[in-house]
């Protein structure tokens, strides 16, 4: 996987980027995932869930921010791998992440973060 970057400019988000795990298949994310860098998380996620594996990772230790449609994207990622047989692990979401949802608990369901 490359690196992906969008939403450099003023005015705008801290840019996306996705790096490849170096001991797990999956990736780190850093930024935020917002309207600037949504293209740029679907990059990602197309990738991330397209990895071999019953399990593949998504680290977001180093994501500042997600909004309501990212976390709608990862929702959608998470149930399109479980309709496989497989999972998507987050890594350390972020307080945004959390707050979605603990509002939104039925349609988070899909979401499985690690212990």
């Amino acid at each position: 996987m490359t690196s992906l970057r969008t939403g450099t400019g003023a005015g705008t988000s801290a840019p996306l980027t996705a790096l490849p795990l170096q001991d797990l298949p999956g990736a780190r994310l850093c930024g935020s995932c917002d309207l600037d860098t949504r293209q740029a998380l679907s990059v990602a996620l197309g990738v991330v869930t397209g990895m071999p594996g019953p399990v593949v990772h998504l680290d977001l230790s180093a994501v500042a921010f997600l909004d309501p449609a990212a976390v709608a994207a990862l929702v959608r990622a998470s149930a399109a791998l479980n309709g496989e047989g497989r999972r998507l692990l987050l890594h350390h979401p972020p307080y945004s992440l959390r707050k979605v949802v603990e509002m939104f608990p039925d349609e988070c369901a899909a979401l499985e973060v690690a212990a």
